[in-house]
């Protein structure tokens, strides 16, 4: 007997409308982005820093529906990880996944940590170290290396934006995606740091326009919120032009550390962000929450809008 024909409105066990927080459990600093016409979201598990030694990751063909792929990193195949495992950058390139993360809490240029970089074949992994050490394990201009997002630019170039401590660095990628290479002038390090910066930077071009976004507050307080700027360059400057996700206290608190991903629509965007839960004082208590992002007519991101029906169902096929 053939298999029933059913609308997408009629699927056994779907919902049509995400709700926030989109899956279970305490996740924070959600990567979200789009492999082969899927929506995937890597965040960081939300524990003690001693027991932050794994990530999964949380697959969708609609934003709604989730599926989760425990431990696609973990402590086995990294062998300088001793905690803290961090804030995902997750791309698709080369033939390959590369998974970028922050790694050891590093708070001096005398211990092993930074930004490593883990490789597989598939979404899921499972990803392995490849370079045996971090790629990025030094302070440079205060930063520190933490929270590192990649951002490929239109002509193929790929840049990485990293750095806690409020101070933000780019790096320009090599072409094998596990070094960084110098700039045209010989240097290495630029220093972005736009007013305000905390950490947990992102990027976005749109209409030529290059939007950089960024955490402010303390990540474990109630005010933790984001901001972003516009300029002409992945170099900037990047000059603040305000916040657009902050806390509800009808809703949430705490909300930041995101990622943007794009609709099918031309100009359908999505934010996926964390957020604490109204009264819980446990700053590793957060969740994971998506909710739409929308434009003005002159460019400029509007205040977004928290809920807890999160989003409906957006297919990308």
């Amino acid at each position: 007997m053939s298999e029933p024909f059913y609308k997408y409105s009629e699927l056994p066990n779907k919902k049509e409308e995400s709700g926030n927080p989109i899956f279970s459990g305490w996740y924070a600093d959600p990567e979200a982005v789009v492999f082969d016409n899927k929506y995937w979201i890597y965040p960081t598990s939300s524990l003690p820093f001693e027991q932050q030694l794994y990530m999964d990751a949380f697959s969708s063909e609609d934003l709604v529906n989730w599926e989760k792929h425990p431990k696609v990193l973990s402590i086995e195949n990294i062998s300088w990880l001793r905690k803290a495992l961090w804030a995902p950058a997750v791309i698709e390139a080369n033939g390959k996944y590369y998974f970028y993360f922050g790694a050891n809490d590093i708070k001096n240029n005398e211990e092993i940590g930074g930004i490593g970089v883990a490789v597989a074949d598939t979404p899921i992994g499972p990803f392995k170290d490849v370079l045996g050490k971090p790629l990025i394990g030094k302070i440079v201009n205060g930063a520190q290396p933490i929270d590192q997002f990649v951002f490929k630019d239109d002509d193929g170039q790929y840049y990485m934006y990293y750095g806690g401590w409020g101070h933000c660095n780019i790096v320009k990628m090599g072409t094998d995606l596990i070094s960084i290479v110098p700039f045209e002038d010989g240097t290495m390090y630029k220093e972005v740091t736009p007013e305000n910066y905390v950490e947990g930077p992102f990027m976005l071009k749109r209409n030529g326009k290059y939007y950089f976004m960024w955490s402010e507050g303390d990540w474990n307080g109630p005010d933790y919120s984001v901001a972003y700027a516009i300029a002409d360059s992945p170099f900037g400057p990047f000059r603040r032009m305000g916040q657009i996700l902050k806390q509800d206290k009808n809703i949430a608190t705490g909300a930041g550390h995101h990622s943007i991903i794009k609709g099918l629509d031309k100009d359908e965007w999505y934010i996926v962000y964390h957020r604490h839960p109204l009264g819980d004082t446990d700053g590793n208590h957060r969740v994971t929450c998506i909710d739409r992002m929308y434009f003005s007519q002159d460019g400029s991101i509007l205040p977004v809008e928290m809920t807890n029906t999160g989003v409906k169902a957006a297919s990308l096929r």
